[in-house]
C-alpha cells in the first residue's frame, strides 16, 4: 500500500475558499486502478497560515504514479485554481510505503 500526501499552507482567512475548492472539484479518482480512499485534513494554524493535507491511499506506488501520468490527473488539476493569495507557497508532496 502507498499513501500520497500534499501539504498546503493556506493564508489565514482563506480557509473557506480552499475547502470550497476541494468540496466542489471533480477529483477524477473514482474507478482509477489502485485508488482506495481520499481525505482532506485540516491541521493546526498559526498567525499566518492554516495547515492542510490531501491524503490518498493506493494499492501501490505504481498505481499512484500511473495516476499522475493519466489524462484524469490532468483533468482533475486543470480546474483546481484557488483565488490569488490563498496558498502560501507550493504544496509539499510526501509519499509513504505502508510497512505495517
Amino acid at each position: 500500500m502507498f499513501i500520497a500526501m500534499n501539504r498546503f499552507r493556506i493564508a489565514r482567512g482563506r480557509e473557506e475558499d480552499f475547502e470550497t475548492l476541494w468540496r466542489s472539484r471533480d477529483s477524477q479518482l473514482e474507478g482509477v486502478p489502485g485508488f482506495r480512499e481520499f481525505h482532506l485534513l485540516k491541521g493546526p494554524a498559526d498567525e499566518e497560515a492554516t495547515l492542510y493535507a490531501s491524503h490518498t491511499i493506493w494499492e501501490s506506488r505504481g498505481d499512484f504514479e500511473a495516476w499522475t501520468r493519466s489524462e484524469n490527473f490532468r483533468k482533475a488539476h486543470a480546474r483546481a485554481r484557488a483565488p490569488e493569495g490563498t496558498y502560501l507557497g507550493h504544496p509539499v508532496f510526501e509519499g509513504f510505503e505502508v510497512i505495517l
